[in-house]
Parts: C-alpha cells; structure tokens; sequence
C-alpha cells in the first residue's frame, strides 16, 4: 500500500534532507525509524529536498509499505524510533499513483527573522537575526517586485540542478510580530538557495543599504553577482508542499503552532 506522511524536524543537526553515503540527514534517520517499524527496508520520496540547517514543518513524502497499518499507528508506531528533532504529525492513503513531488501544485515557505540589538539564545538555530532597524515598507515594495514567472537566475545557488531558471513565485508576505518578522514565500517551485538569496536582498533594503527599486536591477541582471550574500539557513522553514484539495491531505500541522 502507498502511505502518505507529515513530517516536521529541526534541521540545524542534519546535512539536510537527501540522505547520503556518510548518513546524518534526515532522508536517513526517517527511513531507519521505518524500517524498524516495518522489519524491511523502506525508501521514501519527498516534496522538497531541504539544505542542511533547513527545518521542516509538513514535509510530505510517500512510499510503498509491504505491511498494512491504521494511520494512527504509523505516526505513533515510526515516531517511537525517530530522535526527538523529528516527529511524523500525519499519515494517510491518498491512493497507489500518488507522488508526493510530482502532484504538489505549489510549496510555502517562511523565513522567521530576529531584530535585536542581542543575538539568539534559546532561540539560536530557529531565527535569523539582524541587529539593524528594518523597514517594512522598502521590503514589501522589494518583494512584490518579484511576484510572478522571472527568471530568477541572480538568485540561484551555483550548485543548483534545476534545468531552468525561470520559476513562479505567487506571493511574498512580510510581517512583524514583536521583535520578529516573517518572511512568507508562496511559489510553484524554488531554486537552490533561492529563497536565502532573496533574504539577502530584502535585509539589505530593509536596513536602508539599497534602495527597493535595486531589486529590479538585481532581478534584470541575471547573475549571481548582482545580489547581495546568501543569508544563513537558520530560520528557513519549509512550510509544505499543496496539493489538490480532493486529496484531504493535511496542510496544517501542530509543528506551526509555536512559531511567531
């Protein structure tokens, strides 16, 4: 039977999503927790690979299990053997062809930032941080200077796979609640190090450094010099992939609840 699930981690402790030879990512410590639950080897297939340092809120992923089980067992079941920075939040049966890559119609992500004069403490590892004064208005007339299909090549990672540039971005919200903002990005699919290059750029506007206009220029360009330096994973959240409403796969998770 094809299972679907939820999974949330902290990324700071993995080399990110896709397992490797040398292990420690978090492809790896979900498989290993499946393939005790299930006494066989189990390979799954995620929505969105994630960097290292990259945390997750409602990954999915599905595979093809040679055992039965209730869906209330395969979360409390797996999660018995997972660390306690990863937890399964969801299983379900969406049907034998589903693919958790190929069917997902868009992913979300969120970026929380701190403003403070003081660095991260409790919450090292789970923000960014900047210790300027940041305005959102510039950032917001930034951002929507990138909604729609660009070719976002000044904003991509050398070490990116995709064949193409040219990506969607539906929406980008900016908000701030306290001493944090967040950084709400909506878009079909994503570039290598797309969105913490995007950062890079909109805290740059923000703290008055460049104008929101320097975006167009950044974004005509094409060209990875253009842009301002990749801004570090911490505080990067993937949110989720959407799927298609008649599959009543959950996009909300309790792992949501606590962020700012």
């Amino acid at each position: 039977m094809r299972v679907a699930l939820g999974v949330s981690y902290r990324g700071e402790a993995y080399k990110g999503w896709q397992s490797q030879p040398g292990g420690g990512t978090v492809q790896d410590e979900l498989e290993a927790a499946l393939a005790r639950f299930v006494a066989q080897p189990i390979r799954t297939i995620c929505a969105g690979r994630t960097d290292t340092g990259v945390h997750g809120l409602n990954q999915v992923v599905h595979f093809d299990s040679p055992v039965e089980r209730e869906a209330f067992s395969w979360v409390r079941g797996v999660n018995r053997y997972l660390p306690r920075d990863i937890a399964i939040q969801w299983a379900a049966f969406p049907g034998e062809d589903f693919h958790a890559r190929n069917w997902a119609r868009g992913r979300r992500y969120w970026f929380l930032l701190l403003e403070s004069n003081v660095r991260p403490s409790i919450q090292a590892g789970g923000v960014g941080w900047t210790f300027r004064p940041l305005d959102g208005d510039a950032m917001r007339d930034a951002a929507a200077r990138l909604v729609g299909e660009h070719d976002f090549s000044s904003f991509r990672s050398s070490e990116c796979q995709a064949a193409s540039p040219v990506k969607i971005l539906r929406d980008i919200r900016i908000e701030k609640r306290g001493a944090y903002w967040r950084f709400e990005f909506d878009g079909v699919a994503f570039l290598h190090h797309m969105i913490r290059n995007i950062m890079g750029c909109l805290v740059a506007v923000g703290a008055g450094q460049k104008p929101p206009a320097w975006m167009d220029e950044v974004l005509a360009a094409r060209s990875r010099d253009a842009a301002a330096p990749t801004f570090p994973p911490d505080g990067l959240y993937f949110v989720g992939p959407t799927y298609d409403d008649h599959l009543n796969l959950p996009r909300h998770t309790a792992a949501m609840d606590w962020l700012p």
